[in-house]
């Protein structure tokens, strides 16, 4: 990135017309104690070229850019066609802010259009904005969405969502006044338990949010959960970590699910050091006036010419005020291009094949893995691409550290989450994995009796 940076005599100016005696005073407000007024340690100014090769030589010291990875947890590594970086990169698309003047915009707001539109079919369900930040604020989003409706104060959510969701969660609502609660789920499947579900709801509860497949990879009974959820007249949220599965599983809508979000991120964007992502919220109808960020819309113009414009947007930026949903960022709407390119580049049949591909190269490693004596698969019935895999005769910290000298980054310690699974890492299998790779990954785990 280029700049131009302030001169001596521009700061001079800056600090007069401020009032100031020195940069200082413009921190006077923090606390001494979390302040650091000495900068010794940094290293001298480097010229552009030899700042270029420092960083050069600080990037050949990463011990990670040849292991084979098998982590998941919310973040996932897939191919990404070329096409996908050669368009999102055209000027045109890579520099607009928001497309007021539907004129001029005509083929940014037809591309947030197409990504609504592809993320309804996925999803089963009415209507998508373009789009959210990730998948994180998207399910807090989708409860205050499920609460904005019902008008209730109290929310349940499910204890196997990614627990860094849950964080995000009561973040959001921590000053709102609403009391959130948690359902247990079952520690021999993985998966919710409905009994506590059930007995949780009341006339007071304004709906439930669940992640299927949840932070265990197991499958959820969405179904019978939007039964239970219904019939206490509650709204049913479902979270989505990973989006390439919308390809393989049943849809949220057909589940009777109301409301679906999620972290999109599988959809053309790299893995980039946790961003920039991509949250999606997708709803019933009945959720429209209420939906959070900008949704596009198709109309004609007075020639009868199709056309695209903005039709709802309900950020304080707009007409919306203070009474605004939401204050979603208008460049998050680049990755939901990234993401409209990457599914009309792999298509119907593309997407399946990669979704399926996920689940054949787990349910590979499942089925291969059940031979040795000293790990065990916890949960073998209804995953999808993600394993939870106990070891038995080495804590955690040798098993990955054994994997590491064969170059392998064999998955994530779930005790950092959840102190129950104090023996057990998180594996994630993709399209990426390939056979050989997966049998290199049994071999290591082999060799570690």
């Amino acid at each position: 990135m280029r700049y131009f940076p302030l001169t001596a005599s521009d700061r001079e100016e800056i600090r007069k017309t401020l009032g100031i005696r020195s940069i200082r005073d413009l921190f006077a407000d923090l606390p001494s104690d979390k302040s650091q007024d000495k900068l010794d340690a940094l290293p001298p100014a480097l010229a552009e070229r030899e700042l270029l090769e420092a960083f050069r030589d600080l990037a050949g010291k990463n011990r990670f850019q040849n292991h084979t990875s098998f982590l998941g947890g919310g973040a996932y590594r897939h191919f990404i066609p070329v096409v996908v970086d050669h368009l999102s990169r055209k000027g045109e698309f890579l520099t607009p802010y928001t497309p007021y003047q539907p004129e001029v915009s005509q083929g940014s707001l037809q591309a947030m259009f197409e990504y609504q539109t592809m993320m309804t079919m996925l999803t089963g369900l009415d209507i998508s904005n373009s789009s959210l930040y990730d998948g994180g604020t998207a399910a807090a989003e989708g409860v205050l969405l499920a609460l904005r409706k019902s008008r209730k104060e109290r929310f349940l959510i499910a204890g196997n969502i990614h627990p860094e969701t849950t964080e995000i969660i009561r973040t959001y609502v921590q000053n709102l006044g609403i009391r959130i609660g948690t359902v247990a789920f079952d520690p021999q499947t993985g998966k919710i338990d409905l009994e506590d579900l059930a007995g949780k709801l009341d006339a007071k509860t304004g709906g439930f949010l669940f992640q299927s497949p949840n932070f265990f990879g197991v499958i959820e009974e969405a179904g019978e959960i939007a039964k239970t959820v219904h019939g206490a007249g509650g709204t049913v949220v479902q979270a989505i970590a990973e989006a390439m599965s919308l390809a393989y599983l049943t849809p949220p809508g057909e589940n009777g699910v109301d409301i679906a979000v999620g972290e999109a991120q599988s959809f053309g964007l790299p893995l980039g050091f946790g961003g920039p992502y991509l949250g999606f919220i997708t709803a019933r109808n009945e959720f429209l006036r209420q939906m959070p960020g900008r949704i596009v819309g198709q109309t004609v113009d007075r020639n009868g010419q199709r056309g695209y414009v903005l039709t709802l947007s309900t950020r304080e930026q707009h007409i919306k005020r203070e009474k605004a949903t939401s204050n979603i960022c208008t460049n998050q709407a680049w990755c939901a291009l990234r993401a409209a390119i990457y599914l009309a580049a792999m298509g119907k049949s593309g997407l399946r094949t990669v979704s399926r591909t996920n689940h054949l190269n787990a349910a590979f490693f499942v089925n291969q893995v059940a031979e040795f004596p000293h790990v065990r698969v916890r949960f073998t019935r209804d995953f999808y691409s993600e394993v939870v895999l106990e070891i038995t005769h080495v804590t955690v910290e040798r098993f990955l550290a054994h994997m590491e000298k064969r170059g392998i980054i064999a998955g994530i310690p779930l005790k950092w989450f959840f102190p129950e699974f104090a023996d057990a890492v998180l594996l994630n299998f993709t399209e990426m994995h390939r056979q050989e790779d997966i049998r290199r990954l049994l071999s290591a785990i082999g060799e570690i009796q």
